[in-house]
């Protein structure tokens, strides 16, 4: 069974990990060799959309996001293993494979409103407990959750995120003209106005006019007054492109200068390795899991240091830097391929199955 609480809401970066990874594990199933039935249960309101040959869609209980989840979800799954991709699970349900993305609940709690901060911090150390497996997507990120005991180390599985689905896509170039921008002529940051995301660095640094002739671009849903409002005013110049379909992103990131992504904590790091897979040269900071997800392929600068990230910026100018970015990236993106990660996700849960099966 899986959690399909996600669907009836906007996407999220962890939303779009979930539904990929379903995606995928139903394009496994297709190819044959599938030991059980799976079935996506999902509330009423679920209205999200995802192309699936193998997996059933099944609308269940009255109720709707969180109360479904702790309330109609463990009846409805009752006996049988419940996988949930998105940080949540039923209390209730012991029987459950959850993956928890990562720990910035807990390593940066200002970056998140109290009541949502109140709840997860008593939810995971209790999901951790009671779920027979946990997933993350990094060994960063089972490194945190076992500090701070949401669960053993032994009790954690890393299944990593896949970056092939920018493959596929074809760009919309019509967002450059919305946008007025020109090719090479700005720097992409992919990043909401939370205070991990540090994207008030970059503000200060193109504050500075050291990056005079490049325009900042920040794309996602958070507008100038939610990062004034995070204490981060953005300067004069810059561009809110709002939230983007994936063709639009792609198209940002293969006419960027480059991405900064300067977060001070990353459980894993997509839109760096997004950028990497479409040969868009990644700056990043040197915290959380980057180092270990980015490797050799991206620049660094201090999180701290506005300066370094404007001195990174340029340079990128250099031709034979830029090339060798781009070649670095593509390789590094190769690794991580979504249906890599579903085969673990199902070798996982087959696991977890089988040994429930035999009273272990």
């Amino acid at each position: 069974m899986l959690n399909g609480k996600f669907l009836s809401a906007p996407p999220t970066g962890v939303h779009r990990v979930a539904g990929a990874l379903i995606t995928h594990l139903d394009k496994v199933l297709a190819q044959g060799g599938q030991r059980r039935r799976w079935i996506l249960l999902c509330p009423k309101d679920a209205d999200g959309a995802l192309p699936l040959e193998v997996i059933e869609r099944r609308r269940v209980g009255r109720l709707t996001w969180q109360a479904w989840e702790q309330l109609e979800l463990p009846g409805a799954a009752r006996g049988e293993v419940l996988v949930n991709l998105c940080n949540l699970a039923p209390l209730r349900h012991r029987r459950s494979v959850t993956m928890i993305h990562d720990a910035q609940v807990f390593l940066t709690p200002d970056s998140y409103p109290a009541p949502f901060r109140a709840w997860y911090r008593f939810a995971l150390p209790r999901i951790g407990r009671g779920s027979a497996r946990i997933l993350t997507v990094s060994d960063y990120s089972r490194d945190r959750l076992a500090q701070f005991r949401v669960a053993s180390p032994e009790k954690i599985d890393v299944v990593r995120n896949g970056v092939d689905h920018m493959q596929p896509i074809v760009p919309d170039g019509a967002i450059l003209a919305r946008l007025k921008l020109t090719p090479g002529g700005y720097v992409l940051a992919a990043a909401g106005a939370q205070k991990h995301k540090n994207v008030g660095l970059l503000f200060r640094a193109f504050a500075a006019h050291a990056l005079r002739g490049l325009a900042l671009v920040v794309a996602g849903g958070d507008r100038e007054a939610a990062f004034a409002a995070a204490g981060a005013p953005a300067p004069p110049g810059t561009i809110f492109a709002g939230r983007t379909s994936d063709a639009e992103l792609r198209a940002l990131y293969e006419n960027a200068h480059c991405l900064a992504f300067p977060s001070t904590t990353e459980g894993f790091g997509l839109p760096p390795m997004e950028a990497m897979s479409v040969d868009c040269p990644t700056i990043v900071a040197p915290c959380g899991a980057l180092p270990e997800v980015c490797g050799g392929a991206a620049l660094y600068a201090d999180e701290r240091d506005p300066a370094a990230w404007a001195a990174a910026i340029q340079s990128l100018y250099e031709r034979r830097l830029r090339l060798r970015l781009r070649e670095a990236g593509r390789v590094r993106a190769a690794l991580y391929r979504w249906e890599d990660s579903a085969r673990r996700l199902m070798a996982i849960v087959e696991g977890v199955a089988e040994r429930a099966g035999r009273g272990a």
